[in-house]
């Protein structure tokens, strides 16, 4: 087990012959993550990263994750209990968007984007969470494309209730798809 300061990065990309995501994780020291910056991890950007990031003398390995998969989650939580004993950061950056251009039908599009970027980063949450140390930090990242002024009034109101719970928003998120 290593006393080395973990932060796990996120990322994802979406595959449209599969509607799916392909996601990637890299776990990073601190000053690897400051050197890393805004990018997109996948599998041989990922290997590339931590092959630069090691010749600059950082500590980083790269660890495949599919977010849509319980079992690559399981695992990627096995990698970081048996690696480090936990983490100290958690960047959920897994994010897709069609492009305006899509001429996906919107239930479609609303389907595989709220899979990847709600259900799956909850998914990730809710393995790795228990592995934070204490003063932990998490941090979602989130687009100008999730604003909430792009829905009603009346959902507005309903996703800002200060007394929404988890499962209620899993329910709203549910019927805003249907």
């Amino acid at each position: 087990m290593s006393s080395l300061k973990v932060a796990v990065l996120i990322e994802a990309e979406i595959d449209l012959k599969t509607k799916g995501a392909y996601v990637a994780s890299v776990a990073l020291s601190f000053e690897a993550m400051g050197r890393l910056g805004n990018g997109n991890i996948y599998e041989q950007r990922g290997l590339d990263a931590v092959n630069s990031l090691s010749k600059e003398g950082c500590t980083a390995k790269f660890h495949q994750l599919d977010i849509l998969s319980q079992e690559s989650i399981q695992k990627l939580k096995k990698f970081l209990e048996e690696q480090y004993g936990g983490l100290d950061i958690l960047v959920n950056n897994a994010g897709i968007a069609y492009k305006m251009s899509s001429t996906a039908p919107f239930r479609e599009q609303a389907e595989v984007t709220l899979r990847t970027n709600f259900q799956g980063t909850l998914d990730v949450c809710h393995a790795l969470f228990p592995l934070l140390k204490p003063h932990a930090r998490v941090v979602n990242v989130s687009s100008m494309a999730s604003r909430l002024s792009q829905v009603s009034e009346e959902w507005q109101k309903k996703f800002r209730s200060t007394t929404l719970t988890e499962e209620e928003l899993v329910s709203l998120m549910d019927q805003f798809v249907r």
